[in-house]
């Protein structure tokens, strides 16, 4: 059995910057929080979340996406700045709630191989993360995440990544997990980096997008690296 050993972070550690989305995930956060038209919170508490990365990241929960989230999902992948990296979007509202309804139809499946998360902070949604079960037999998966761009460089795409890694290594028992970004997405890749993951190299062509075709760095991590660097021991 896996338990979480203690273990003090240090304060003010520094977050990636524009955590500009990784994978496929090709969704998006709602109004409502940190600086979003039609915020749930008070000013002056949202302007306190603002500044401070840590609390962002503290207060970051995942959930299973649901049908209402596509409007959260729409107002970010429509937008050119998200879907630069990806072979998908910029969405139109047929597209994204085509997404969604597939994302939440996996959570069906069985065996189940994709979950995918909503991203939520108080409520609003701010992001999404996915764990895809690529192959049970040999314990591999893959994760990515998209965050709203009015959030970039404040944790959030950090958070999601541990989130999922857990899920990963400690619900579903996986032995490695990998990501892949563009070469060019710098911030995702300094997140990947964060989680632990290390750069296995770049695999050349592997997608084409608006212009040209794109290469793809390769990123992953084991499950005794994930455990030693998340601070976990395993009971005999």
């Amino acid at each position: 059995m896996l338990r979480r050993r203690s273990r003090p972070r240090p304060p003010g550690s520094a977050e990636a910057s524009r955590a500009v989305p990784s994978g496929t995930v090709g969704v998006q956060a709602q109004p409502g929080v940190l600086g979003l038209p039609g915020a749930s919170v008070s000013v002056d508490r949202r302007e306190r979340v603002w500044q401070d990365q840590l609390v962002v990241r503290s207060l970051v929960t995942l959930s299973r996406i649901e049908l209402a989230d596509w409007r959260a999902v729409h107002s970010w992948a429509s937008l050119a700045q998200v879907c630069r990296f990806q072979a998908w979007g910029p969405n139109t509202e047929e597209q994204t709630r085509a997404f969604v309804a597939t994302a939440v139809h996996a959570w069906a499946h069985s065996p189940q191989q994709r979950f995918v998360y909503a991203a939520r902070v108080e409520g609003d949604v701010l992001g999404v993360g996915e764990l895809h079960v690529r192959s049970r037999g040999q314990r591999q998966g893959e994760i990515t995440y998209a965050v709203h761009p009015r959030v970039w460089g404040r944790g959030v795409g950090t958070a999601i990544g541990r989130q999922l890694l857990e899920r990963g290594f400690m619900n579903l028992g996986l032995h490695r997990v990998y990501a892949t970004c563009d070469p060019r997405n710098l911030g995702s890749a300094q997140v990947l980096r964060k989680l632990g993951m290390t750069w296995e190299g770049r695999h050349r062509h592997t997608a084409l997008i608006r212009d040209g075709w794109r290469d793809s760095d390769l990123f992953s991590i084991l499950e005794d690296e994930w455990r030693e660097k998340d601070g976990l021991v395993v009971d005999e």
